[in-house]
């Protein structure tokens, strides 16, 4: 690998706002903002919107959507064609 063209590879803690967790892990991210860990060592923070705890999709209340009642009430109320 090549020195100096890569940027630093280092703790992170990445903070999901809306469901009031975090969680370190390694990453090229850096941040001004930091924080002290339960391990005592004060970490970057990069504060996210969404991780896997507050996403619907793992967290098990995505909607699934009716197209087949959509396109049903769409041919009512618009007639249907041919």
């Amino acid at each position: 690998m090549r020195q100096g063209i890569h940027p630093e590879y280092g703790p992170v803690v990445f903070r999901d706002r809306a469901a009031n967790y975090a969680f370190l892990t390694r990453s090229t991210m850096t941040s001004e903002k930091t924080i002290e860990w339960e391990d005592g060592n004060t970490y970057p923070v990069v504060d996210v919107e969404i991780s896997d705890v507050s996403h619907p999709f793992y967290t098990g209340t995505a909607r699934v959507l009716d197209t087949a009642g959509r396109v049903e009430r769409f041919e009512r109320r618009y007639g249907k064609k041919g």
